[in-house]
């Protein structure tokens, strides 16, 4: 019998790959012992990355969700397994360290067992502080290196980042081959010097099954000396997803590795409880094309876990661009043509802004600079024009060391900026933050939860928190997903669907107004939170979530405040960025339209300045 080789199941990044949204913990509860019947995983990922963001934005507590999910498997004797962002943490902008630190103590607390620490610019001063936090807080720390293909990461590179994570401290390594483009061959000989430099190394391997190399990838990696395969299973494998267990079992088996038999009557019987769980409303945001290998993700590298989402977000986007072109009297786009567009300009512009491992966050400020640019063009304006301060932070060094040098014309735009490339720890720019919402939870009469849980949470998340505790997201949620219903169900459904959704954040109440068809909602006649002033409009320049601030660190403007030409007034957040709106002359503002959280369509009036 030859070397055995185990197997993950990537559970929580199965649903990601496919589209927005994560089960309940209800569903997650109800397949667990199922999952562990089938018998064939001795680790499942639980929870970790977009998972927990996606909880609080259709109204459900991940930290309970994370504690009920986790244990079944351990009862079983199953390690469990979380993805963290290193310096991000679980979220797509930087940590300060106490939050770091926090986090590991919490996820180990919970019930996780393995961390899978990842940095998208493998800047090993963002992953080799996690190492340490994971091991204070008992956790096993697995260091990741970040896959992808350019003429930077080669297999010398990867070599030598694995053996500084090694004499770090790190317990594992990861091949985190996110975008699935990672030659086999190349991928061997990186397992193969992991295991020369220290044979008794546990290694796993991750990859997406999109753009066709994995199954060669997963057998090159294994007769190189991998010890663990990340999988799917059906109904969620392949496509932007995972190679099946099925299929991956029975390669191994055949060329002579010892795994283990799946019980087949339990993969049935998750397969059908999966299904469930995507007719139930899951499925309502898992595009089709998400579900199709596709050569054409070779070129542009973005990762499966990203595509996912990115089908959702060109939904809105070409809804918005095919607007703009119908009332100039062009011809609309396709959906096809928009992604060709698209994967051309990243092509274009990830070289240009040095090569960063295209994964999150770093694969979303690629693909959203890409997007913007191609938007732009498409209205006949140049490339940058929209350029979001949280990527400026990624080219200038903020978040840490690109892989490769800027393009000169990233620098002289910078420049033409006043903006400042830097060489600082990227920690340093981030100072701790728990006291501050301490304070903050105490002023709610919120209570921080077992272990800290809750202030975590809020830390980690703060926007996504309050709508979350206020009801917003859960209401927000429920009436898109009416609006997904009706369309696939019947047009006349919508007729029985609320036009308009009341809310309460922080004491205030706030009309929603609903629509079915893809059109603006007619305006309701509630009051505006603010009134209507004298003055010049401030339109929204894409589609997105209305915010006054970033984070609690900034101070809201409001009406009456004077303001300066090129100072920022306000964020719109699309594709998981916020994107800083700024005046557009010296004023004072006289009205803010939308209430903080609102959805805007790109040309809303935002905000009303009158010239001074």
């Amino acid at each position: 019998m030859g070397r055995e080789v185990k197997f993950s199941l990537v559970f929580r990044d199965m649903w990601q790959s496919a589209g927005k949204y994560q089960p309940r913990v209800d569903q997650l509860v109800k397949i667990a012992p199922v999952i562990v019947r089938m018998g064939c995983f001795d680790r499942v990922e639980t929870n970790g990355g977009g998972f927990e963001q996606v909880n609080l934005l259709y109204g459900e507590n991940p930290n309970i969700s994370v504690r009920e999910w986790t244990r079944p498997f351990h009862e079983a004797g199953i390690q469990t397994h979380m993805l963290d962002r290193a310096l991000n943490g679980l979220r797509m902008s930087p940590c300060a360290k106490d939050l770091r630190k926090l986090f590991y103590k919490v996820k180990k607390a919970q019930g996780t067992d393995i961390t899978r620490i990842f940095c998208g610019l493998n800047d090993p001063r963002n992953v080799i502080p996690s190492i340490g936090y994971a091991h204070e807080a008992g956790m096993i720390a697995q260091a990741s290196l970040c896959i992808t293909h350019s003429p930077v990461h080669t297999v010398d590179y990867y070599l030598a980042l694995a053996k500084q994570f090694i004499d770090a401290g790190a317990d594992e390594i990861a091949l985190k081959d996110m975008a699935g483009i990672g030659r086999p061959v190349s991928l061997g000989k990186i397992v193969a010097g992991i295991k020369a430099y220290r044979p008794d190394i546990v290694i796993q391997y991750h990859s997406h099954a999109g753009p066709g190399f994995c199954m060669a990838s997963i057998l090159e990696v294994c007769q190189a000396g991998c010890d663990y395969i990340d999988v799917g299973m059906s109904p969620l494998s392949w496509g932007t997803g995972h190679a099946d267990v099925i299929a991956v079992q029975e390669m191994l088996k055949d060329a002579g590795f010892q795994v283990k038999d799946i019980n087949m009557e339990a993969y049935m019987e998750a397969r059908t409880q999966i299904q469930a769980m995507m007719d139930d409303f899951l499925g309502y945001y898992c595009p089709p094309l998400n579900r199709e290998n596709n050569s054409l993700l070779i070129k542009p590298g973005l990762p499966g876990g990203m595509m996912g989402s990115l089908m959702t977000d060109l939904e809105d986007n070409l809804a918005s661009l095919n607007k703009w072109k119908e009332k100039h009297g062009e011809a609309p786009l396709t959906t096809d043509q928009l992604l060709i567009k698209l994967f051309d300009e990243v092509a274009y512009v990830w070289p240009k802004v040095g090569y960063p491992t295209l994964v999150t966050p770093f694969s979303q400020y690629v693909k959203n600079l890409s997007l913007m640019n191609v938007i732009q063009m498409e209205k006949g304006k140049g490339r940058w024009e929209i350029f979001p301060d949280t990527i400026w932070d990624m080219v200038l060094g903020k978040a840490g060391k690109l892989p490769a040098e800027v393009d000169d014309e990233i620098k002289a735009l910078a420049a033409s900026q006043g903006r400042e490339f830097l060489q600082t720890d990227p920690q340093l720019n981030y100072p701790d933050c728990l006291d501050e919402y301490r304070k903050l939870m105490a002023e709610k009469g919120w209570e921080t939860g077992p272990d800290d849980e809750e202030l975590f949470e809020y830390a980690m998340h703060p926007e996504q928190y309050e709508n979350f505790r206020s009801g917003k997201a859960k209401a927000e949620f429920e009436a898109d997903l009416a609006k997904r219903k009706a369309a696939k169900n019947a047009p006349a459904a919508s007729a029985a669907l609320p036009s308009v959704i009341t809310v309460t954040l922080d004491g205030k109440s706030y009309k929603l107004d609903v629509a079915y068809d893809g059109k603006a909602p007619a305006a309701s006649s509630a009051p505006s939170s603010a009134p209507a002033g004298e003055g010049e409009d401030l339109v929204a320049p894409l589609s997105g979530k209305f915010f006054l601030t970033k984070d609690t660190q900034e101070t809201a403007h409001k009406v009456g405040d004077r303001v300066q030409k090129g100072e920022t007034l306000c964020y719109i957040e699309a594709m998981k960025i916020q994107n800083a709106i700024s005046a557009e002359f010296d004023g004072v503002i006289t009205a803010i339209l939308p209430a903080n959280g609102d959805s805007v369509e790109e040309d809303d009036v935002i905000l009303k300045i009158a010239r001074s």
